[in-house]
């Protein structure tokens, strides 16, 4: 069984860039789930899951209301709509107020997936222009999961990553290719 159940990722303005790395980089098999938050238009339809996926890896999608999290699968934020983690590790679609002028917000997602999932978490904030991450990310860290911030040289805005880092400073710092083998390292099955 794996450490680490549930990844959370959010980003914003350079994150999609940033998202082609790390998810490029994943096996097919990867054990673990993944949930992402990237900040867009809410009236432009999104391709998210149509622009990472690939033959040979993760399953990808759009989560919807009340689905079943289940590892192995890559699931995106719906355009306008807050991704939250439910305690009984589903998901629930929320449209209510913007948090930092976004939804998804990804303050939403990491704080109800800290909730849920705990010390099996690990929340990884990426390149962006506001604050939103931090205070979720200081949560993961708080329930006992793994954080990770995209560094701040690598990043093509830093004002997000740099957040994240203050308000989570025991927060690794790692550049795009090195996340994308941390995000690896932690999806192997626990050894002993």
């Amino acid at each position: 069984m794996s450490r680490i159940e549930l990844v959370v990722i959010g980003g914003s303005a350079g994150a999609i860039e940033a998202l082609r790395q790390i998810l490029g980089e994943l096996p097919g098999e990867f054990p673990a789930a993944v949930a992402v938050v990237v900040h867009l238009p809410a009236d432009s339809p999104s391709l998210l899951p149509e622009i990472f996926e690939r033959p040979d890896g993760p399953r990808m999608k759009f989560a919807e209301d009340k689905e079943p999290i289940e590892a192995g699968t890559i699931y995106f934020a719906t355009p306008d709509y807050h991704l939250l983690i439910e305690a009984n590790r589903t998901f629930a679609l929320s449209q209510i107020d913007r948090v930092h002028f976004s939804r998804p917000a990804i303050d939403v997602l990491f704080e109800t997936a800290a909730e849920a999932y705990g010390e099996r978490l690990l929340g990884i904030v990426l390149s962006g222009a506001n604050a939103d991450g931090a205070a979720g990310l200081a949560a993961v860290a708080e329930a006992g999961g793994i954080t990770a911030v995209q560094s701040l040289e690598s990043s093509e805005m830093i004002a997000m990553p740099a957040a994240a880092l203050q308000a989570a400073p025991d927060s690794i710092e790692l550049n795009l290719s090195s996340l994308a083998k941390f995000l690896r390292a932690h999806g192997e099955p626990d050894v002993g």
